[in-house]
């Protein structure tokens, strides 16, 4: 497999955590966000979206969008899990994993941070919409999850609402966001910054990190 990212990418950060959760390995192919290297013709080719991750499977299959790839992985490597195999706490799991994919990652993203510069916000306000997205998208979070007894989200061990909590917290820092007013969140964070699948999925850990 050829997993296609760049290393501060929270959605490729994602994708690394499951697949060293799952124990696969899948060689990384850098495109530098920032420079644009994910608008070039042979990458569109790709994805039509101009964004990472992409997976490449060995039998030239291609995959988009960390979600469905995570899903994927998780349907066709079964352990360990990352998803409760009862229906309601499933439910509960995706929720949670997408108001920080869907609702949170996607408008502090720099697309859309370098469009609202292109409407001549200046940078003080463009980094104030990023922490101000980040913080209302973790204050519900920490909301959603208050109850669970964790060490993680949603129990004793990591799954896929962990793997979108911990590259969205490292955002939110990026920002300048006070994440100590989510003290839950931060200890689900701790017990999986413990472990080996995160700790090398990490950003300044990749081939590419400046």
């Amino acid at each position: 497999m050829k997993l296609h990212g760049y290393f501060r990418s929270a959605a490729a950060y994602r994708v690394r955590i499951a697949l060293n959760l799952k124990g696969l390995s899948a060689a990384q192919a850098p495109h530098h966000l920032r420079l644009g290297e994910q608008r070039a013709p042979a990458y569109l080719a790709l994805n039509p979206q101009g964004l990472v991750p992409t997976l490449e499977l060995d039998d030239g299959a291609v995959l988009t969008q960390s979600l469905a790839i995570i899903e994927w992985l998780d349907e066709t490597h079964p352990e360990p899990a990352l998803l409760p195999a009862d229906t309601l706490a499933r439910a509960k799991v995706r929720a949670f994993a997408q108001a920080l994919a869907c609702d949170t990652h996607p408008v502090q993203n720099l697309k859309v941070l370098n469009r609202l510069r292109g409407l001549g916000l200046s940078e003080d306000a463009v980094q104030g919409w990023a922490g101000d997205v980040n913080a209302e998208g973790l204050e519900a979070c920490e909301a959603l999850v208050a109850g669970n007894a964790g060490p993680f989200c949603f129990g004793d061990r990591p799954g896929l609402a962990d793997i979108c909590l911990v590259p969205q917290l490292g955002n939110a820092r990026r920002f300048k966001v006070d994440v100590s007013a989510y003290p839950r969140l931060l200890a689900a964070e701790a017990a999986c910054r413990a472990l080996p699948a995160f700790i090398d999925a990490a950003p300044e850990r990749q081939p590419d990190a400046e």
